[in-house]
């Protein structure tokens, strides 16, 4: 092979270099991100994992839990445009996308359509509450998060990279709710939970905001540089063993499968599908990279599958009544499933 060709989807010297400065780079943001948010670690690592891999999030939680003001100081960090979209009942595709309004030329009197962009038009784009509003609407998120682009009266118009859409839902209110479908569910690369505080998180919560007002966040990574890291998770190298592992992790979760062990049979009605190979091998990646290596271990494949497979597993009757969510299924395939190397 000719020293001019170069290898691609090989780590360089200047990929290990870029893995150790983002390892460097995310304690800071840990750092910053303290001084408004107590406790929600790995609330920040999975939503950065998800942005260095090009992929959507749902962060599900209880109100007050300071979802909202966690996403804005994310963008503050990385210095994205954010855009709040406040789903509704009432709310209409056009509401996201952006309208055509019919406008005169000064001057010439002519009038033409001009489009005018909606909230999607921006970097990091927090739909709250997605499951309060109709199928119609929650539709219209499905282009953008996929093809990165909008169209209308059939026209293209290209969404500004790095895009990332983090939609919220309530678990505990289900009246008047539109749960998503499977289909949209599946363009998510994680569903987050966002839990309670401890203790002593949620006292210095208490003491700190009634004292005085939020402190100001320092941006710790550019627009560009994101898209850099982006490229680089992909170099990041995985063994065929490991990869397989996380395939075979996937493929137990199919109750119709003979690879699907007998939990599975009884708590589910249906599995994951290619695309969590896809989103758990990207996602442990990136977790790679956030921790300066460059190859991927079984651990990060059993940090990432939690949060791809909580959503796409759909648990039965039985499941219900036996209290067994898609959690517990997921940690009982730790221990069915074989990871390389153990005897």
């Amino acid at each position: 092979m000719s020293p001019s060709v170069k290898v691609m989807n090989q780590p360089e010297a200047a990929d290990l270099q870029a893995a150790e400065r983002l390892t460097q780079t995310y304690e800071k943001m840990c750092t910053q991100m303290a001084k408004v948010i107590v406790g929600q670690n790995e609330v920040l690592k999975q939503v950065m994992i998800a942005l260095f891999c090009q992929g959507h999030c749902i962060l599900e939680g209880v109100p007050g839990l300071a979802k909202t003001l966690m996403i804005s100081t994310i963008a503050q960090l990385l210095s994205l445009s954010f855009r709040r979209i406040q789903f509704t009942p009432d709310l209409m595709p056009s509401d996201i996308t952006g309208t055509e309004i019919l406008e005169e030329e000064e001057g010439t009197g002519k009038r033409r359509m001009k489009f005018v962009k909606g909230p999607i038009f921006g970097n990091l784009i927090l739909g709250d509450e997605i499951n309060r509003t109709p199928p119609k609407t929650q539709a219209a998120l499905l282009q953008a998060m996929q093809e990165y682009k909008v169209t209308t009266a059939g026209v293209d118009y290209n969404l500004e990279k790095p895009f990332l859409v983090l939609g919220t839902q309530n678990p505990i209110e289900q009246e008047g709710t539109y749960p998503l479908p499977e289909a949209q569910l599946d363009r998510f690369m994680f569903k987050v939970t966002v839990g309670y505080p401890s203790f002593e998180e949620e006292l210095a919560i208490a003491e700190t905001t009634t004292a005085s007002g939020l402190p100001t966040v320092n941006a710790m990574l550019a627009k560009q540089a994101i898209l850099d890291i982006q490229q680089t998770v992909r170099k990041v190298l995985i063994g065929r063993s490991v990869a397989a592992y996380a395939v075979k992790l996937v493929r137990a979760t199919r109750p119709k499968s003979d690879e699907a062990p007998d939990f599975v049979k009884k708590y589910l009605t249906w599995g994951a599908g290619p695309r969590a190979c896809q989103a758990i091998l990207l996602g442990a990646k990136a977790h790679a990279l956030l921790d300066g290596r460059v190859h991927v271990s079984t651990e990060d494949i059993k940090y990432v599958a939690p949060p791809v497979l909580r959503h796409r597993l759909a648990t039965s009757f039985r499941a219900d009544s036996d209290g067994v969510t898609a959690d517990h299924i997921v940690e009982k395939l730790f221990e069915s499933v074989r990871a390389p190397m153990e005897k």
